[in-house]
């Protein structure tokens, strides 16, 4: 990335931290969405620490994304950065939706130092109504442990599409499926959870793949 260019980061340590997740936000929200932060709180608690940080576009408040040759340097210097601030704790590198994505992207063009696997939340695999698999052709060349975690009713993400992709991928892919869930893991009423269970849920599903890794 431009030397010239800084970007927000914050770091939650939790003593007794088995590893580090660099932690990339969605496509129309920051670090400090409320998704996020809480992320970051849950994962705490769970001994995983977190690094989050903004893209150029959203630290100057633009809405359209950066170009992707922008995001994976950002990458890159989120993950040099965690590795500086959290010295010998693996690094795992990954986010929301968008961020996720430019995480996977940066890795299969050139392994990101450190990092030990991908954590998706909610991973982007196709605009909604228009199901396809273009946006994941790059994850053929991440030789990473990947972990998915996805809502059933996602509409960014066909659950056959996903199938699919992870039987391609083979031992790399790991699936975990959260029932009735959308892409924001918001789930109706009447499924009997609330939002915040199943936020908890799929992150005690991501500290436990990322702990056995570590």
């Amino acid at each position: 990335m431009d030397d010239t260019l800084r970007v927000s980061a914050r770091l939650e340590l939790p003593a007794g931290a088995r590893a580090c997740y660099v932690l990339a936000h969605g496509a129309g929200a920051g670090m400090d969405h409320p998704f996020m932060s809480a992320a970051a709180t849950i994962l705490a608690g769970l001994a995983v620490a977190t690094l989050r940080y903004q893209f150029p576009y959203m630290e100057r408040r633009a809405r359209r994304p950066d170009p992707p040759p922008v995001c994976h340097a950002t990458v890159r210097a989120a993950v040099a950065l965690a590795a500086q601030l959290a010295p010998g704790l693996p690094l795992f590198a990954g986010g929301r939706s968008f961020g996720g994505r430019m995480s996977s992207q940066a890795q299969a063009l050139a392994p990101l130092a450190g990092v030990r696997g991908l954590v998706f939340l909610g991973f982007p695999l196709h605009p909604a109504g228009k199901p396809g698999e273009a946006r994941a052709q790059h994850l053929e060349q991440v030789q990473l442990p990947m972990l998915f975690l996805q809502g059933t009713r996602d509409a960014l993400a066909e659950r056959a599409l996903l199938d699919a992709l992870a039987a391609r991928l083979g031992a790399r892919a790991t699936l975990s499926f959260v029932e009735d869930a959308d892409h924001a893991f918001h789930v109706p009423a009447h499924s009997g959870r609330t939002d915040a269970e199943v936020r908890r849920a799929l992150l005690h599903t991501a500290a436990a793949w990322i702990g056995a890794r570590s």
